[in-house]
């Protein structure tokens, strides 16, 4: 999958986990997942039964105690320019049965674990498959962390807007203007860019391709401290894609710069700004942003990278994160992204004319629509069409071992976060079906395909 769906680019990617547990093991000593429910994993030629549940919690106050995955479905359709036009979805209740065997055909993709949460209104529906770790067969846990990746994306993007809210900044101000001579040479000019365009990827800044190849290469790199201002100044050792505003490319270096704009705006990182202004108000427990630490809290899933020739290496602990920064550092829970998205569109977090702006779509490019047909991005927001109409909102992220997939409706009541602990290296395919199965989650979920 093209490193615009992954999330993080691959640059980001060679700087992976270290530690004990970071081991190569073989597909063969792994799993063969079969996609029903109580289906075998083959072990070392032992057939072991694979580990499903499902939990429904009922009410809001209950959803801590468990968390689970949701999707960015890929569905056909389009939607109109400019603030996405909907119509009402009328939907039947999504099914606790056929929500696990949606996870389940997650893991049959060759996921090691998954964990998914479909939620209307106060009641929420929880499935969990796989493996929270390979090595000691534990079940993956319905309230385990995971790294969401550019799920970060949406909350740097509401910060911004709210400072645009209050009158500290504008969409329309220049890079050059908030960070002098930061974007220039090789025909980058900060003073042709927008915070608009940052957020929408529409700047033109270059997009890198690096990232490690094999299991050596990530173990040499896997602890490496890289500065997160690195996929600035890689850029700018490239001419830009194309000319700000006249096309669109993920740019994960664009979010890097946001956040280096929100503290000349506010005088805090904004990891600390998200935390005021979002984590704190809400009462977002689970998530963090993990700075130099390389450790994801407890309870966690194992986060594992799938090579072509089948090889599974545990990249739980990384640094990767650091360099990501604002385009893709948070930690969170399934449980929490559904709480902050729904808060998001239900305009719990931004002005009606801030949130307008968010959903002021473009069109994305080729390598995206291959993957999400007919999806539009806004300003730190994907759209993508619903099969039953509409469409629904979210950011999924990809990065080192961890898959997030989310979609909600347009306010906010109704949702799906998907969290996937397998990413699949250099394996186009394979990473491209494991997001079509994870898509048509969502689409059910929120269709009502039960």
């Amino acid at each position: 999958m093209d490193r615009t769906v992954r999330g993080t680019s691959r640059y980001v990617r060679a700087l992976k986990p270290r530690g004990p547990r970071a081991r190569a093991v073989r597909s063969a000593e792994c799993m063969i997942w079969n996609p029903a429910p109580g289906s075998t994993v083959m072990s070392g030629g032992s057939a072991v039964r694979p580990h499903s549940t499902a939990v429904r919690t009922g009410t809001r106050s209950r959803r801590r105690l468990a968390a689970s995955v949701s999707v960015l479905a890929s569905v056909l359709g389009a939607v109109a320019c400019g603030t996405a036009a909907t119509r009402t979805v009328v939907s039947q209740p999504y099914g606790q049965s056929r929500l696990q065997r949606d996870a389940d055909a997650i893991t049959a993709t060759g996921a090691t674990g998954v964990q998914a949460r479909a939620t209307r209104d106060s009641d929420d529906q929880v499935a969990t498959s796989g493996f929270g770790d390979v090595g000691t067969r534990r079940p993956v846990k319905p309230d385990d962390h995971l790294r969401i990746g550019s799920s970060t994306k949406t909350f740097v993007a509401t910060v911004v807007l709210q400072l645009v809210g209050e009158g500290k900044l504008s969409l329309d101000d220049t890079v050059e203007r908030r960070l002098p001579g930061v974007v220039h040479g090789n025909g980058n000019d900060g003073s042709k860019i927008t915070v608009r365009e940052l957020l929408q990827h529409t700047s033109g800044i270059h997009e890198g391709d690096e990232g490690h190849e094999t299991p050596a290469d990530y173990y040499r790199h896997r602890f490496d401290i890289v500065p997160p201002d690195t996929l600035v100044k890689e850029a700018m050792k490239h001419r830009p894609d194309f000319a700000p505003g006249t096309s669109w490319r993920y740019c994960n270096a664009g979010y890097i710069l946001l956040g280096m704009i929100i503290k000349r705006v506010t005088g805090h990182p904004w990891s600390e700004e998200v935390d005021r202004r979002i984590l704190r108000p809400l009462g977002l427990r689970d998530t963090s942003v993990p700075g130099l630490s390389p450790d994801i809290p407890d309870p966690h899933s194992e986060g594992y990278d799938r090579y072509p020739d089948g090889t599974l290496i545990d990249v739980t602990r990384t640094r990767a994160p650091y360099t990501a920064d604002a385009a893709g550092a948070v930690i969170s829970t399934t449980a929490d992204l559904d709480r902050f998205y729904r808060a998001l569109l239900s305009g719990r977090l931004l002005r009606p004319a801030e949130l307008d702006q968010m959903k002021r779509t473009v069109a994305t490019n080729a390598e995206v629509q291959h993957a999400f047909p007919g999806a539009r991005y806004g300003l730190g927001l994907f759209s993508i069409p619903l099969s039953c109409g509409g469409n629904y909102w979210g950011h999924g992220g990809d990065i080192v071992g961890f898959m997030t997939r989310d979609g909600f409706a347009e306010d906010g009541r109704r949702g799906v976060v998907v969290s996937v602990s397998t990413e699949f290296v250099d394996a186009e395919n394979r990473s491209l079906r494991q997001t079509r199965v994870a898509s048509a989650l969502i689409d059910h979920a929120l269709c009502g395909a039960g």
